[in-house]
């Protein structure tokens, strides 16, 4: 099956009940505006909004804690005088290590959109000796508090620490799912209102060595339940020359990494993109893959991805930190609204890789269903269809795939969804990962500012 689904599938349980209302509605109901309503200009609510820090200013804006400001082309945060000490029992290998650390924390952020869930996203080197961690803690919309909650504990190698997401984490209003922070029950009414970001530095202790955090963020929205979206009109073509990588010819190949390369949807999908943005592993990364493996860059992205928690590739975070970590790469995990926005990035220069769920009948030519599946959108032909780079192929000449736009549009940004036994489900709600250069020309910083990736 494409992608590593179990996550998603858990996710999607454990909202079921919110869905419970809505299990016996037909599959075309939805409770976005209709066309009539469209069609008289009125503007939908908004239900995405993105913040991030990433200038100098932003840095020094909130509550250092031994850690340091420091300004440049591409300003970060560094670790500066440890608070102290701490031990961290690995819980992927049973080591405990000695670490020197020190803290970073937001300013309290209230974001356009009340939220159901937040993603985070982080940019930032971890040198060998380094890793970070990232929580989120916020204020409810009954004016209560949530404690912190860990989003994540990276490093971009996989010697000092196995970078990881935390399970079982509640308060009993909201849980983290791997990578999402998610109010239990949105039909309560129940939304995080506001939230802050904390950042913990560790190093190996009697050392200078630092890690180097370029962004930091994150995503909330607040996406109404529905089985269908509206159509949209398409835009002028246009395509983009982004490499092309099957994941399934690395099937068996590195099975502690999620199986191989029949769940490396996400990792193959990732590096695509860092490829067409001219970026990669060295020869010197690569020794470490069989040299009879074709494409050892795949392999490469699958194991610097890895979450040895979810026991998956496709820890949405990961792979944005993964293609940040090469040399002036900004990446971030976010929600958008329609194709049309897809489309303004396209048009800019800037491949997007989405994240959907469908059944094979669901999306003509794809041959397969799946609870979870990341591809690469990189053109629209002129009939508005998608033309997708899509790693469940059989080959690498295989990966461009053409999808009905209509088809396509839907299985992305719904978020209820049928399953074969009938049951609801969840979609993604338009999730996808956006990666460009530090620098981006005109076309493109207008179009990222105008998402609110700037």
């Amino acid at each position: 099956m494409p992608g590593s689904a179990s996550r998603r599938t858990v996710l999607a349980a454990a909202l079921a009940a919110a869905a419970a209302g809505t299990a016996g509605a037909a599959p075309a109901a939805a409770t976005e505006p209709g066309d009539a309503e469209a069609d008289a200009g009125l503007r939908a609510p908004a239900t995405v909004a993105n913040h991030f820090w990433s200038t100098y200013a932003d840095w020094r804006s909130g509550a250092a804690e031994g850690t340091r400001a420091v300004s440049g082309r591409r300003p970060g945060l560094v670790l500066d005088a440890p608070l102290g000490r701490t031990d961290y029992t690995d819980p992927h290998t049973g080591r405990t290590s000695a670490w020197e650390y020190a803290r970073w924390t937001s300013p309290a952020h209230t974001p356009a959109v009340p939220a159901t869930e937040v993603i985070a996203s982080w940019n930032a080197h971890t040198p060998a000796g380094t890793w970070l961690q990232v929580e989120l803690s916020g204020t409810y919309s009954d004016a209560t508090r949530t404690p912190w909650f860990v989003l994540g504990r990276w490093a971009s190698g996989d010697t000092d620490i196995k970078r990881t997401s935390v399970d079982d984490q509640t308060d009993g209003r909201s849980s983290v799912w791997t990578d999402t922070f998610a109010v239990d029950d949105p039909a309560s009414g129940l939304r995080l209102a506001s939230y802050r970001l904390r950042l913990t530095l560790h190093r190996r202790p009697g050392t200078t060595l630092t890690p180097t955090v370029r962004r930091l963020g994150a995503m909330a929205s607040d996406v109404p339940d529905r089985f269908t979206v509206p159509a949209t009109t398409p835009g002028p073509a246009h395509e983009l020359a982004v490499p092309r990588y099957s994941q399934n010819t690395h099937v068996g190949q590195y099975p502690e990494y999620d199986n191989g390369g029949e769940a490396w949807c996400s990792p193959t999908s990732s590096q695509m993109i860092v490829e067409y943005w001219g970026r990669g592993p060295s020869t010197a990364d690569l020794a470490w893959v069989n040299p009879d493996f074709a494409d050892p860059q795949v392999c490469h992205a699958a194991r610097f991805t890895y979450d040895h928690q979810y026991s998956g590739c496709g820890n949405w975070p990961f792979n944005a930190a993964y293609a940040a970590a090469y040399p002036d790469l900004n990446a971030v995990v976010t929600r958008l609204g329609s194709l049309t926005e897809l489309e303004s990035l396209v048009r800019a220069g800037i491949p997007a890789i989405t994240s959907q769920s469908f059944l094979k009948e669901e999306l003509t030519g794809a041959g397969y269903g799946t609870s979870g599946h990341l591809m690469t959108v990189i053109g629209f032909t002129p009939e508005g269809d998608v033309i997708a780079n899509d790693p469940a192929s059989p080959t690498n000449a295989a990966v461009r795939r053409v999808y009905r736009r209509r088809e396509w549009e839907n299985i992305w940004l719904r978020t209820k969804r049928y399953d074969a036994n009938g049951k609801v489900r969840s979609g993604t709600g338009g999730i996808c990962y956006v990666f460009w250069p530090d620098r981006p020309v005109a076309g493109q910083h207008r179009a990222l500012r105008a998402l609110g990736l700037l």
